[in-house]
């Protein structure tokens, strides 16, 4: 008799072609054999045994024989240890990983386990992997679980989450295998890029990186950049006034939004209403810009922002809600500007801004690894995405027992009050049977005003979103027991095991026969996985369950991206959903795509920077001013000695790198906000914009060998021969902020327009 799944699962990948996404083909059934074979002869040798075969593939040169052994060995390993033996699935999984690629696994699959034979496979080919994942608990969950079948097979193991030390860190970056977030490995990379000596780097160079909830990090928070700053920069006392007047403005009078409510404009009345309220002769006049980018920054704070959907007033500051994932996001803020006019809107203490240092994005971070791969529940609906940005193929691994959930039709309404009482109806009848129901909801005020209205029908439950996420694991803990009613945001949508019947587990079969968990979601979103992540809370390995979509056409998703009309024009309202997301979805990849070719030439230029600054660093780089200044060079020597000569020139250049290489991002900050004005004479924005960088750039250069030439000139050694103070950068604080789409343009568009607007008043 075959064992579980390997029936379903040959059937499954035999006659499949690849494609994209695809299936595994006959390549994986061959090794998938294979590995079941060896497994079955490692099974009779002792653990000392298996340890002499690890010693044995840690000294092996990297091939295919290497991996099935490899595979076969850790698997072996992990029953032994942990008393889970991994199905054909996951071991599927794992070769796909292994080969360089995503395998899209389903909820409950084990993908955690899953990773660990790809792990031991790739530290043996690449000499080490970085195993990054969701949030800081996952990573020290999945480090401590799955460290002894690391240990057995002779590898090192470790996890890095803040509030670590650099010693810490150092130790953790060391091992075979560091599981960690994207947020902290970037972090410490740009803060090893300022560092003024060697030992206090942290981490060693890149190898190869599987990357957990693949999607999620890879494609929604692609964008979002990493951000080291350091000085302060005081906010003005304007932004108080910006967000006084602005309170007076009214939607369709003094201003209005584009159809998807990113774009915001002001009227000539609206413009005119605010030159008066602050003494203004004409907001549009280059001399104003800063007072109309705080105009535009409060304008769309009290507009386009709104609280308890985008962000959250908690411990007296703005906490930024992750849209796609419910959560608050930690150490993530707004650009500075944008940010401050929040706080001033919430009549919150102003914070003082930093000045950016270093910055770079998770898609680029990825980048850095010369060999990466991914799991994920939800990949292919953005397979092509992938491959086109990333050179990364997805492959659909089959489940281990058939899905039973079933997924039903969306329930269409025109209005949401009646979608909320037909909510409540089904609420009420479901939970009278006793059965679980995880309700997912948009938005924290969403979450709460649910909430009160089933408060109202007596119902109890749970609210889990951004104000209490502390309350996640025990909320969640009990989310699948008989009666529970659960309403969350997107917290509960990814990453999330609700275990029916609780912990400890109590009536699981009654709940069984009732139908498992009922998962009913208030919203479609604007990305298909993060509705198929919440479908997936529901039917694990094989349980019964089902999933529901309650949709009204007053739902954010279609106001802004004409759900109404699609259906008016008589298309079938599920289709015209699906049809708005893909659109949405491709709107996205285009931003994507087009933000990436603005960002990629900063991109070299910071390794280009990096390069220069290492060899500095680490004193490989031959001394400018024993080149260009000898005779200074020579008296600095007779003061100090070569090398306290050499020592000194080598922390002068740090500073100077980092100081100049602060000032040029601020430099393309500004070309890039302005660079569209060429749009008006006729030329490429884009191209303009990577002439004028090339450029600057050259100077950049240019400057940095200039003024450690002048900051030389400047030393004067006192009589006692002591080294003279060297200044110093605050470098410590660290953040990730959101790139906005330009939610209004930038700063030459909005000026073009308040300009054509004035023009065509002056002709009428």
């Amino acid at each position: 008799m075959l064992p579980k799944g390997l029936g379903r699962i040959g059937k499954f990948i035999r006659g499949l072609q690849p494609g994209g996404p695809h299936t595994p083909g006959s390549t994986y059934q061959s090794s998938l054999n294979r590995i079941n074979d060896r497994r079955a002869q490692l099974r009779k040798e002792t653990s000392p045994e298996l340890q002499a075969i690890a010693s044995r593939l840690g000294n092996e040169t990297p091939d295919q024989n290497q991996t099935i052994e490899a595979m076969a060995l850790a698997a072996e390993m992990a029953e032994r240890i942990l008393g889970m033996r991994l199905f054909d699935v996951q071991i599927v999984g794992a070769l796909v990983m292994a080969d360089g690629r995503i395998a899209e696994m389903q909820t409950g699959e084990g993908k955690t386990l899953a990773a660990v034979p790809a792990v031991y496979a790739l530290t043996l080919a690449c000499g080490g992997v970085h195993v990054l994942t969701a949030n800081d608990y996952l990573a020290k969950r999945d480090a401590g679980w799955m460290g002894d079948i690391y240990r057995s097979l002779g590898l090192s193991v470790s996890y890095v989450n803040q509030g670590m030390c650099a010693e810490e860190r150092r130790a953790a970056y060391g091992c075979d295998v560091v599981y960690a977030t994207p947020n902290e490995v970037g972090f410490d990379l740009l803060r090893d890029q300022l560092c003024l000596y060697p030992e206090e780097l942290v981490h060693r160079p890149f190898l190869c990186a599987l990357i957990d909830e693949v999607d999620s990090i890879l494609i929604d928070e692609a964008r979002i950049p990493l951000v080291i700053a350091g000085g302060e920069l005081s906010p003005v006392d304007l932004v108080y006034r910006c967000a006084a007047v602005v309170r007076q403005l009214r939607p369709g009078i003094h201003f209005k939004t584009d159809e998807f409510a990113r774009n915001i404009q002001l009227t000539d009345l609206g413009a005119a209403v605010i030159e008066q309220s602050l003494n203004c002769p004409n907001l549009y006049d280059l001399r104003y810009a800063s007072m109309l980018s705080a105009i535009q920054d409060a304008l769309q704070a009290e507009v386009l922002l709104q609280r308890d959907i985008d962000y959250i007033v908690k411990n007296n500051s703005i906490e930024l809600v992750d849209e796609f994932k419910g959560r608050v996001a930690e150490n993530r803020r707004w650009p500075a500007g944008l940010q401050t006019a929040l706080e001033a809107k919430e009549n919150l203490p102003l914070k003082k801004q930093g000045g950016i240092l270093g910055s770079i994005t998770l898609q680029n971070l990825a980048a850095l690894y010369p060999r990466k791969c991914g799991m994920t529940g939800t990949a292919a609906t953005q397979a092509a995405e992938f491959s086109q940005m990333y050179g990364l193929e997805v492959v659909i691994v089959p489940t281990n027992r058939p899905v039973i959930r079933i997924d039903y039709p969306d329930i269409v309404f025109r209005a949401k009050v009646e979608k909320e009482r037909a909510l409540i109806e089904e609420i009420a009848g479901v939970h009278s049977t006793d059965r679980p129901i995880l309700v997912g909801t948009a938005s924290v005020a969403e979450s709460e005003q649910l909430s009160a209205l089933l408060r109202q029908t007596g119902i109890p439950h749970h609210v889990l979103n951004a104000r209490n996420d502390e309350l996640e694991a025990q909320i969640i803990a009990q989310a699948g027991s008989m009666g529970a009613v659960t309403i969350s945001t997107n917290m509960a949508g990814r990453g999330t095991d609700i275990p029916l019947g609780g912990i400890p587990p109590k009536n699981r079969d009654d709940i069984l026969a009732l139908g498992g968990l009922y998962v009913i979601g208030t919203n479609r979103h604007e990305s298909r996985r993060i509705d198929n992540q919440l479908r997936g809370r529901a039917g694990r390995q094989g349980e019964s369950g089902s999933s529901r979509f309650f949709v009204s056409l007053e739902d954010d998703l279609m106001e802004r991206f004409g759900i109404r009309e699609a259906l008016q024009g008589k298309m079938p309202e599920e289709k015209a959903i699906d049809h708005v997301q893909q659109i949405v979805e491709g709107q996205n990849l285009e931003i994507r795509k087009t933000l990436r070719k603005y960002e990629q030439i900063i991109e070299e230029q910071r390794k280009i920077v990096q390069g220069m600054r290492n060899e500095v660093l680490t004193g490989a780089a031959e001394s400018l001013i024993e080149v260009q200044q000898p005779e200074l060079y020579e008296r600095f020597c007779r003061q100090f000695g070569r090398e306290g000569s050499l020592e000194l020139e080598r922390l002068i250049t740090l500073e100077k790198i980092d100081e100049l290489w602060s000032d040029y991002l601020v430099e393309v900050a500004e070309v890039r906000s302005g660079i569209h004005w060429v749009a008006y004479a006729g030329n490429d924005p884009l191209n303009e914009y990577l002439h004028q960088i090339a450029s600057k750039f050259e100077e950049l250069q240019n400057r940095i060998e200039e003024q450690v030439i002048e900051e030389f000139n400047k030393l004067q050694p006192n009589v006692d021969g002591e080294w003279p103070e060297l200044p110093r950068f605050d470098r410590g604080a660290t953040w990730t902020y959101v790139i906005n789409d330009q939610p209004f343009g930038n700063m030459s568009e909005r000026f073009m327009k308040g300009l054509i607007q004035r023009i065509r008043q002056v002709i009428s």
